[in-house]
């Protein structure tokens, strides 16, 4: 009970690292007033209200639906978008002041390294932090408010302790401080009276418990600090919700870097890269289930090879070359029949660091360029470089299909759609239709080649609002929505992806399919798509 407890105060934390910056934005700006005026506004009218860039004004809506906000409705035959005040509006929304402090403690931070603790970001975290300890005695004692006030104190804990935990977790801190039955601030952090007051917070917190000057964890504080890698995506994008009010009524483009090689402005990616691999280990054990059959199969119905496309570091490319090697029957038999393994990705910082991974680990692979868009030039390039077939391989891929880069589809061939989704490009809306029948065309372009062995993929999913509000503390639905809808990515319900896949000859295989959680709010799934046997 008290895990469980201590999981719905993280996915509350990270519901605040991407609410409290779009409601401060939004009170700012007038918008909640107008749709508490109104009672019910139709979204494009409200854009042209207020000059806001609909697309993203789009995905903040529909982020405050899923903290239970406000209603919102997708029609979904014309893909016009209706928001509705509900009960809790009102009272939610005079309580947004709330958050100006911790947006404020946002914006400044932005202005220091994001790895290291300086003073003046640590005495702004310090203020937030006593005006938390003032607040939480404040607490209404009636419903709805009470709830309402709750939700929105721990949305605020999230700036306090998200940010922090990352830092301590990607230097390395927490396990140094693990080893030790109890410790002192000045045997792990230079600066250690600045040190030694972010503790005494965190011991407010009850993390830590202190004793003569020497701290030790609670199983609280261990608790939070085995899963500090669980906040690291989300921080990630702290860049992105400094420049929150920006995006939705100014420039679209603020973020968008134009020169190549430059570094992203919208993401700290070695953050972002991080937080990935600690989050997604454990679905990577179900994958190595599916590949372990294929490869104990007779020789002749296994692949030749695998295909990475997004290979990243080579990381997950090295680890799948290990599960057949030291797990499998073709393992047994790579002199006779050699594993073709193909590393593929559209940057070429990532295409060096696979090469240089791969190496060292002593793993023969082709390591190319190739963009997840244009199979057809991929399999080509294949064919005539490597003379191998794109269709004898197993292509695998983890959270990359809906980063695809946005592309007008050629035919919409129908104006309904049934995801509930909120989706931009740079700033303007698209409709849901279109997002489907993007979609569509994506894996048509792959179906000729995974009709045999398939597209192994891990994926990431929205929820409809009303789902995500059901569930607060049990998804972190609003986070991901926020997160992907700000940076154009794609990410439509596991429904809406079996669909469009069975309209391109693509059959979901129902033994391999995997969902989590596995309820009607699953936010990640695993999936083995080719051709109908």
């Amino acid at each position: 009970m008290e895990k469980r407890q201590l999981r719905a105060q993280l996915f509350r934390h990270l519901d605040g690292l991407v609410t409290a910056p779009i409601a401060h934005a939004l009170i700012q700006r007038g918008v909640l007033k107008r749709i508490l005026q109104d009672r019910t506004v139709d979204l494009d009218a409200l854009s042209e209200d207020f000059s806001a860039n609909a697309g993203y004004l789009n995905v903040a809506l529909r982020v405050l639906a899923s903290q239970g906000f406000l209603d919102y409705n997708v029609d979904a035959s014309t893909g016009n978008v209706r928001i509705d005040c509900n009960a809790k509006s009102e009272k939610a929304f005079g309580m947004f002041g709330m958050y100006q402090s911790v947006v404020e403690m946002l914006d400044l931070s932005g202005n220091f390294h994001p790895r290291k603790f300086e003073e003046a970001p640590f005495r702004k975290l310090q203020a937030v932090h006593r005006e938390q300890q003032e607040l939480a005695k404040k607490v209404p004692a009636n419903e709805p408010e009470r709830s309402l006030y709750q939700q929105i104190l721990a949305h605020r804990e999230g700036y306090i302790v998200g940010p922090t935990l990352v830092r301590l977790g990607m230097n390395g801190m927490f396990h140094q401080y693990f080893m030790s039955t109890s410790f002192r601030p000045e045997e792990f952090h230079k600066n250690s009276g600045l040190f030694r007051e972010l503790l005494h917070i965190l011991t407010d917190m009850g993390w830590f418990t202190e004793k003569d000057g020497h701290f030790r964890f609670t199983d609280k504080g261990f608790f939070f600090a085995k899963r500090a890698s669980a906040y690291g995506v989300t921080v990630s994008y702290l860049p992105t919700f400094r420049k929150i009010e920006e995006l939705i009524f100014g420039n679209a483009d603020v973020l968008r870097v134009t020169e190549p090689g430059k570094e992203e402005l919208h993401v700290d990616r070695e953050m972002n890269v991080w937080g990935s691999g600690g989050a997604h280990s454990n679905y990577f054990k179900v994958v190595d289930e599916v590949i372990i059959d294929l490869f104990n199969r007779p020789i002749e119905e296994q692949p030749k090879g695998v295909l990475d496309m997004g290979c990243g570091n080579g990381a997950y490319l090295k680890h799948i070359f290990e599960v057949i090697e030291q797990r499998t029957l073709r393992g047994t038999m790579l002199e006779e029949h050699p594993l073709f393994l193909v590393g593929v990705d559209y940057n070429e910082a990532a295409l060096r660091a696979t090469r240089s991974a791969l190496i060292q680990a002593d793993i023969w692979a082709k390591v190319i360029w190739g963009d997840i868009s244009n199979p057809t030039a991929l399999a080509d390039d294949l064919r005539e470089h490597y003379d191998m077939d794109l269709g004898d391989l197993l292509n695998v891929r983890t959270f990359l299909d809906h980063n695809r880069i946005w592309k007008e589809p050629t035919e919409v061939k129908n104006t309904e759609s049934s995801s509930t989704g909120a989706f931009a490009s740079r700033g303007k809306r698209l409709l849901n239709s279109h997002v489907e029948a993007n979609l569509r065309e994506h894996f048509a372009a792959w179906s000729p080649y995974l009709q045999r062995f398939g597209l192994l993929m891990i994926e990431l999913h929205t929820v409809e609002p009303h789902l995500a509000a059901q569930n607060i503390g049990r998804t972190a639905a609003t986070a991901y929505d926020a997160t992907h809808g700000f940076s154009d990515q794609y990410i439509v319900e596991i429904e809406v992806l079996h669909k469009v896949c069975r309209e391109v000859g693509l059959e979901p295989d129902m033994a391999v399919f995997r969902r989590y959680p596995d309820t009607d709010y699953a936010t990640v799934s695993i999936n083995l798509l080719r051709g109908k046997k």
